[in-house]
């Protein structure tokens, strides 16, 4: 059942309180927290079984190297960028990244572009071809490395990332592209998630099988009308099997501009294992899909 308008805004309200008790808490304790947050229950950690679940163990216990760089967003396009002849996707082009953004104030560029942190989720600013990084960007954006994603809900991998600006070539075409987000479990695409108008009021989200079957599940934002398929989907799907393969798990996100098929980025947290999937089936289907590895001791 879809959220009531003051729930959804208790929650919005509610959210960096629960984010600020959490952050005093040890890392179970924590997870346990914004579990119980975010789904209205406590997790089962140490016999996980639906996906949210078995995110949260992932935060907490899985430190293998293969996940190290994959909050990376430079290290992700680098992944991409390897596998572009198998893939057949476009990597947006890096116009610049540093520590420093102040080095670049004043600084245009020949294309539209985007910036955001390196090694953080959620943040990002748009500007136009030609446009200067300008001085009040740069002290809106002061704080961006200083907040460390990893320290404050726990997910390893943020902790590795490299505390950079990024600025990128923006592939919108001046307006929301639909975003493509296939749950990649040992390979094989188990579901497909498409955001459309984000960073916009009209938001929506519709979750799809391979076949471009709908699912009626909702998550976060509001459920959008069913679409027919994207010419490309079948390159979409191998795609994003490709970069998806050789993990357990992992979420990989791509978007569709005319006749190219652009990276987007990877995600191996994806809504930090606590929103909650409607009905609660889905996140129990979607963690049968996963086989959690054998960790070494």
């Amino acid at each position: 059942m879809p959220r009531s308008p003051l729930n959804a805004v208790l929650r919005s309200y509610l959210q960096p309180a629960h984010r600020q008790i959490a952050g005093l808490l040890p890392p179970t304790a924590r997870r346990q927290y914004l579990f119980l947050a975010g789904q209205g229950r406590l997790p089962r950690l140490r016999d996980p079984r639906t996906f949210s679940e078995k995110v949260n163990w992932r935060i907490l216990r899985d430190r293998r190297p293969e996940l190290a760089w994959t909050c990376d967003k430079l290290a992700m396009k680098d992944h991409a960028s390897r596998l572009q002849a198998e893939t057949g996707l476009a990597v947006p082009d890096t116009l610049w990244s540093g520590d420093d953004l102040g080095a670049v104030a004043g600084r245009a560029f020949d294309r539209a572009w985007v910036l955001k942190p390196n090694h953080r989720s959620g943040l990002v600013r748009f500007g136009e071809p030609a446009q200067a990084v300008d001085a009040p960007t740069v002290e809106a954006t002061r704080g961006w490395l200083d907040d460390d994603q990893s320290v404050l809900l726990g997910e390893w991998a943020y902790s590795r990332a490299r505390k950079l600006f990024l600025i990128e070539e923006d592939i919108s075409g001046g307006g929301p592209l639909d975003d493509y987000k296939f749950f990649v479990f040992h390979g094989k695409v188990a579901a497909l998630q498409v955001d459309r108008g984000r960073f916009t009021p009209a938001h929506t989200r519709t979750f799809y099988t391979p076949g471009w079957e709908p699912v009626p599940v909702q998550k976060t934002v509001p459920s959008g009308a069913p679409t027919p398929p994207p010419a490309n989907l079948a390159a979409m799907l191998h795609a994003a099997e490709v970069l998806g393969r050789s993990f357990d798990f992992m979420r990989v996100d791509l978007y569709s501009a005319g006749d190219t098929i652009w990276f987007g980025e990877l995600t191996p947290y994806p809504g930090g294992g606590v929103t909650r999937f409607e009905p609660r089936e889905f996140d129990r289907w979607l963690g049968e899909r996963w086989a959690l590895p054998a960790l070494p001791r």
